[in-house]
């Protein structure tokens, strides 16, 4: 690491990452150093910081470790998963690939017109696995701030909360949504969606990501909120997407789990200084 280290910056629909590769060197990162490499004006900048690593499952390719701009660790997140199943795939030379997380192993496979589908897993919908600090139906939720009202949450690797909203742009989100991600509801916090169903195949979302904010797009979140339009019924099981930074077809499948499918992309490749990374962990 006297020479830097390297890393590649890849995103999903804007949702973007700085992916370092610790598969053949451990490299150990805490979450002061990640938060310094994933800011925007004094490190390389982020939503997520991604660090590959041996898997710890013997049936999965990688193990990919999460932390949002803040430095916190999470569970899953979708765009970095097809960013990096690309990269695997790519590797491989096959079409499909195991990524393990902390929320569990996540297939993911080669999907028409160059985009990569995820099998996010199974959604829980029980109180105590989202989790909400007490007993609640998870379909309606008793929670209002401000002019947000009565979500759907839901846990799809990590805690969600959908608002169903006449107009999704005229939510002020930066001002509500930490609010929401910070309720005592929420123990581990959550991610904060404002939905607008377009039609019975479409919905508009605007996310608030828990540790960083206003986000282009969440495929977590893009998943969470179709499942949640879905079991109110607003919607069918298949559904478009629509994000500030684009689309990502979403299904919730008659067993209970939902995929994503959509777009990847590599933006540049860098060497971190060793001055930013600071004291090691």
């Amino acid at each position: 690491m006297n020479n830097g280290l390297p890393f590649r910056k890849m995103h999903g629909l804007g949702n973007d990452f700085v992916v370092i590769d610790a598969r053949t060197r451990p490299i150990a990162f805490d979450d002061a150093q990640a938060k310094r490499i994933a800011d925007r004006h004094t490190g390389v900048g982020c939503d997520q910081f991604i660090v590959l690593e041996p898997p710890q499952n013997g049936d999965a390719d990688v193990f990919m470790r999460i932390r949002n701009h803040d430095g916190g660790e999470v569970g899953a997140c979708g765009n970095a998963t097809r960013c990096i199943a690309d990269q695997l795939m790519s590797e491989m030379g096959t079409d499909r690939a195991v990524i393990e997380t902390r929320a569990g192993n996540l297939k993911t496979w080669r999907a028409d017109g160059g985009l990569v589908t995820v099998d996010m897993g199974p959604v829980n919908t029980d109180w105590r696995s989202i989790p909400l600090a007490r007993e609640m139906n998870t379909l309606h939720v008793d929670l209002t701030v401000g002019p947000l009202s009565d979500p759907a949450c839901v846990n799809v690797g990590n805690p969600h909360a959908s608002f169903f909203v006449a107009d999704a742009d005229a939510i002020d989100l930066q001002t509500f949504g930490p609010q929401i991600e910070n309720h005592e509801l929420f123990p581990e916090r959550t991610n904060v969606q404002a939905v607008q169903v377009l039609s019975d195949s479409k919905i508009r979302v605007r996310v608030w990501e828990r540790g960083a904010g206003i986000t282009l797009a969440s495929g977590s979140s893009a998943c969470a909120t179709a499942v949640n339009a879905h079991r109110r019924g607003l919607t069918g099981a298949r559904v478009e997407v629509e994000l500030m930074g684009g689309t990502l077809i979403v299904e919730h499948t008659s067993d209970n789990r939902v995929t994503q499918t959509g777009p990847f992309a590599t933006s540049f490749e860098g060497v971190i200084s060793p001055n930013l990374m600071g004291a090691p962990a």
